[in-house]
């Protein structure tokens, strides 16, 4: 048996509703925060202690793995499995924010779209289990996806992870069972 995290990014100089960037970094506040949760992981005791860094390939989320990649001494290894839910290939980036909001209100199997977002997210979960002893860095709905497979509950929204929140999983055989979810706030996801 052993212990995973996954952790939200942190504050990003602009969010998925902005009319900014596709893929921002951290803005100031997010970099503290990239710093304290490495500091918070860190202090785990040593058989607890995260051994690698996993990460989504956006931006915001390898900025936040950063710091602790670089106390631990190790390379932060990128893992396209835990990044951003794939938006339905035919629509427009602006639609995206809504078709989201409507998403988080419902549940894994009533999502529109051209994906098997039911298939999505037992992938990611599968792919967190697959790194033990590993800080994973990814994004609130990839969490919730992990959450909802794990608890075997169907909502799309299960709970409200903040930035760089940390959800504490333990992996047995390749399965993950739930330890503590991460911290909650209300963000700007909704």
């Amino acid at each position: 048996m052993t212990r995973l995290y996954m952790i939200r990014h942190g504050k990003p100089a602009s969010s998925w509703g902005d009319d900014a960037e596709a893929d921002p970094g951290l803005d100031e506040t997010g970099r503290a925060q990239a710093m304290a949760v490495a500091d918070k992981l860190l202090a785990l005791p040593s058989d607890l202690r995260p051994l690698k860094v996993v990460s989504s390939p956006l931006r915001r989320c390898r900025e936040t793995a950063a710091p602790l990649a670089s106390a631990l001494g190790v390379t932060v290894e990128i893992d396209p499995r835990v990044g951003e839910i794939p938006t339905p290939s035919d629509m427009p980036a602006a639609d995206r924010p809504e078709w989201l909001r409507k998403a988080f209100q419902g549940r894994w199997s009533q999502m529109v779209g051209d994906l098997d977002y039911e298939v999505w997210r037992r992938e990611v979960a599968a792919a967190v289990a697959s790194h033990p002893r590993t800080a994973v860095f990814s994004h609130y709905v990839a969490i919730n996806a992990a959450v909802s497979t794990v608890r075997g509950d169907d909502l799309v929204m299960g709970f409200r992870p903040d930035h760089t929140s940390v959800t504490t999983f333990q992996e047995l055989e390749g399965r993950l069972t739930l330890i503590d979810l991460g911290r909650e706030a209300s963000t700007q996801v909704l």
